[in-house]
């Protein structure tokens, strides 16, 4: 039996590459060194298959250039493009990512704790509803759409402005009586000003409004809906949905019931999903910015600084119409 081929070590690569092992260590770990011996010193590593072993090095030094990812899912569109986005925006720093996906399990997101108090990674960026997750002592911690106790920073879109464009939008475009229908966490978060948003405009305009909360059943949503049209109570001719995903449920179910979409009741969600296929929008919606939201989350995290950063970024966000209002074209 043959022996298995040896791994290539970092002497080896300083002999292939003729320069001292300290001049190899500077490369790895990113420190100055000259440009011909850095160029080098990398050739060497490639012809070897040399690798970089980051657990090991972080150990050493307490970076391992990983970031933790927290999401609770990723078949949602906005949390897949989120995710998406942070990991290409970590890779343009040479960062890699290590993405759990908890459906909300909060033994998922004690174990990234761990990871980053043992050395494996070097900080969290967490979208998270746990109601429990709140006990992060120092690790480096960026939230998305949900603030903590502390001085843990939280980014995320501007809700409360999000849920008053989609209000006047609606009555802009003539509907006179309005429904907001969310499903969502039942944990405080930042997305619950959309709903702030959108009830202060209808108080402040005169708008007749009604407000549905299923709270995450999505099903209890459609069956609420369903039982105003069977009973005749449904009398709405414009809708503002929590997510872009809820939106879709809801006008597929009025169709199911013979209420046309848009001519009979116009819709607007939030987060600006756009079809994987043509690259439209699914519906009309208020947009997130998503890319941005990635890379404020990112940058924060890089270059953490808990004592100076503002507890609370917040992104403007925008309308784009779509196929779930009259103003599509």
């Amino acid at each position: 039996m043959k022996n298995k081929e040896r791994i290539p070590t970092m002497k080896d690569v300083a002999a292939e590459a003729g320069v001292a092992l300290g001049t190899v260590s500077k490369v790895f770990n990113g420190f100055p060194v000259g440009e011909s011996y850095r160029i080098r010193v990398e050739q060497a590593a490639k012809k070897l298959g040399y690798r970089v072993n980051n657990y090991a090095r972080g150990m050493r030094t307490n970076r391992t250039n990983t970031i933790s990812i927290i999401m609770p899912m990723i078949c949602h569109p906005f949390f897949s493009k989120l995710t998406e986005c942070i990991i290409r925006e970590l890779d343009s720093h040479n960062y890699n990512t290590f993405v759990s996906v908890t459906d909300r399990n909060p033994k998922a997101e004690a174990r990234c704790i761990r990871m980053v108090a043992q050395n494996k990674t070097d900080g969290i960026i967490a979208l998270t509803y746990d109601p429990d997750f709140n006990n992060i002592g120092n690790i480096p911690f960026v939230s998305i759409d949900r603030s903590f106790t502390g001085s843990c920073p939280c980014i995320t879109s501007d809700n409360y402005t999000g849920g008053q464009i989609a209000a006047a939008k609606l009555h802009e475009l003539g509907c006179r009586k309005l429904l907001y229908a969310r499903t969502g966490s039942p944990v405080p978060g930042e997305t619950d000003k959309r709903g702030y948003g959108f009830e202060n405009w209808c108080q402040t305009n005169s708008v007749s409004y009604d407000i549905i909360n299923a709270k995450v059943d999505n099903d209890q949503m459609i069956e609420k809906i369903r039982e105003m049209v069977e009973n005749g109570t449904f009398d709405y001719d414009g809708i503002f949905c929590s997510t872009d995903l809820l939106l879709i449920l809801i006008r597929n179910e009025l169709n199911r019931l013979g209420i046309r979409i848009p001519e009979d009741v116009q819709m607007i969600g939030f987060d600006g999903s756009i079809d994987f296929y043509t690259g439209l929008p699914v519906c009309s919606s208020i947009e997130q910015p998503i890319e941005q939201l990635a890379k404020v989350a990112v940058n924060t995290i890089l270059n953490y600084d808990s004592e100076n950063t503002p507890s609370l970024i917040c992104l403007p966000v925008r309308y784009i119409p779509g196929p779930t209002t009259k103003d599509w074209i």
